[in-house]
């Protein structure tokens, strides 16, 4: 098996950090790691705000999180086991991630509500 590339910390820009989250998923994949505070594999985002996701699909999202710095991934057996490197960046670049984690939250939480309004509760009917 080829081996994971993880970039240094001192190769990892806030152009590539951007980019990579610009994509929904993706940005979606790294705040529900990020506010985890564990490792997952891939196997528990086959379902991505409210869409499946092909676990081809995610490996190709995985990897762009891993090459731009954002997550470290380890092979156990079968599976790959993806962690946050919050620290790492944070000491690089301070207040990054949890910017971006809270706007997204923030969106997220946005769009709940407009896929999701919430019904009129009224005891009386309009004549």
């Amino acid at each position: 098996m080829r081996p994971l590339f993880h970039p240094s910390i001192g190769d990892v820009t806030v152009e590539g950090i951007l980019h990579a989250l610009a994509d929904p998923v993706r940005v979606a994949i790294y705040a529900d790691i990020v506010g985890s505070g564990c490792s997952h594999n891939c196997s528990n985002f086959l379902n991505v705000s409210e869409k499946t996701i092909p676990k081809s699909t995610l490996s190709l999202h995985f990897r762009a999180l891993r090459e731009a710095g954002l997550i470290r991934s380890e092979r156990r057996g079968v599976e790959v086991q993806n962690t946050s490197r919050c620290s790492e960046i944070e000491n690089r670049f301070p207040g990054l991630i949890p910017a971006i984690v809270n706007a997204h939250k923030i969106q997220s939480q946005s769009e709940s509500r407009v896929r999701h309004p919430r019904r009129r509760k009224s005891g009386r009917q309009a004549a």
